[in-house]
């Protein structure tokens, strides 16, 4: 199974639509997914699924809402999805460095405004002083206008 996660260091970046776009045509193409919305508070990703499921669209795989990295992991345990995608939180914790330590892939979302770009670039250095590999980190500038 590939981890790929979504973190931010803020909300409102375009974390949650990366993760459901990516898991959407991740399932699309035949691929088994389980997606993990790690926001107890908001669910924004599990929203926008059931939203989806009520308005006839397909589904984007498993979803379910998780409270912390642990009991993500117990429950994929001897699990066979070919993909696991992890929306986080709105904010950096302890959480999102350990979702950082079992993904394959962490994409950073961020917009182009010096006010999403320095928090988010503090998050790739604190992933990195975690022992994360540079190559398993992405940025994902979302939001851009032409201005």
């Amino acid at each position: 199974m590939k981890t790929i996660s979504f973190v931010s260091q803020k909300g409102g970046v375009g974390k949650s639509t990366l993760a459901l776009a990516t898991a959407y045509e991740a399932s699309k193409s035949g691929l088994s997914v389980k997606v993990a919305d790690m926001d107890t508070q908001q669910g924004t990703l599990s929203d926008l699924h059931r939203q989806r499921l009520n308005n006839g669209i397909s589904s984007i795989g498993s979803v379910e809402i998780f409270a912390t990295i642990n009991d993500l992991k117990n429950s994929v345990t001897n699990s066979d999805y070919d993909f696991l995608i992890i929306d986080g939180t709105p904010r950096a914790s302890k959480g999102t460095l350990t979702a950082g330590k079992i993904s394959d892939l962490i994409v950073l979302p961020c917009c182009s405004s010096r006010a999403d770009l320095i928090p988010t670039i503090k998050l790739g250095h604190a992933l990195v002083q975690n022992q994360i590999q540079r190559c398993n980190i992405v940025f994902a500038e979302t939001r851009v206008t032409n201005e």
